[in-house]
């Protein structure tokens, strides 16, 4: 379904007396997500992740140079493939709130985005959601109904792959948990799901594959179930799995 092959993210920027330098972000990541599974990026806040999510999406902003391939469903992601498959066949759930228009409800806001109003509330009910919330202003929700409502968005776009940036933060760990089962949910209906995230425990309890990264690469790939049963061989992930408070910290 999603394939990454070699992709490098760099950024110009300017320094003082207006000298230009190329930072890199991303370096020579190589990745998939077939149907029917959840595959969990873990990694630690800036060690790229996120960024591999706006790559995908071509949301980067100008000053963004990628090398590399990216294809889905064996074509491969132009910038004008991208547009035509952004949040219909591939759906992202944005790690900000703030993604939604301050100014319109909710309800009205999934619908506008080619999507019906039965699958808007479809969603909704899934998510714990009501009819009068579909009402509702942005500045108005919680911070977890607001993520409930993010996730509900590209739910009800009918995606076949779901990437959620960064999901659970504002939710309970009952709430988050019930989420991340839903993402296990629609992996079993077909989807597939890239789940990036530095909740290492939740990660373990809900993918069947997952990839570590640190300082902009990936150090790792492992099945999840190898990782919790200690099966390991890379020292990174080894030295992850050590680190889990159920293991001792004992690095």
């Amino acid at each position: 379904m999603l394939v990454v092959k070699n992709l490098s993210l760099s950024f110009k920027m300017y320094d003082k007396g207006f000298r230009q330098r190329t930072v890199e972000t991303i370096k020579d990541i190589s990745l998939s997500v077939t149907e029917g599974e959840v595959v969990a990026i873990i990694g630690s806040s800036g060690s790229g992740k996120s960024l591999l999510a706006h790559a995908m999406f071509g949301i980067l902003p100008n000053n963004a140079i990628v090398n590399g391939e990216m294809y889905f469903n064996n074509k491969l992601m132009t910038q004008e493939y991208i547009k035509s498959i952004r949040g219909k066949e591939m759906a992202l759930v944005p790690q900000s709130v703030t993604y939604f228009d301050q100014l319109m409800p909710i309800g009205k806001q999934i619908v506008e985005n080619n999507v019906t109003k039965e699958a808007q509330r479809k969603a909704f009910k899934r998510y714990g959601l009501t009819l009068k919330d579909e009402k509702l202003y942005p500045y108005e929700l919680s911070g977890g109904m607001a993520r409930r409502a993010l996730i509900s968005t590209a739910v009800a776009s009918g995606a076949k792959l779901i990437v959620a940036d960064e999901p659970t933060p504002g939710l309970s760990e009952e709430l988050g948990k019930e989420v991340l089962q839903n993402f296990k949910e629609l992996a079993d209906e077909g989807c597939g799901v890239l789940l990036i995230t530095h909740d290492i425990d939740l990660a373990l309890q809900f993918s069947d594959r997952i990839y570590i990264f640190y300082d902009g690469t990936v150090v790792d790939h492992i099945k999840t179930e190898h990782f919790l049963s200690g099966n390991i061989i890379g020292e990174y992930a080894k030295a992850l799995y050590h680190a889990l408070p159920q293991n001792g910290f004992s690095l």
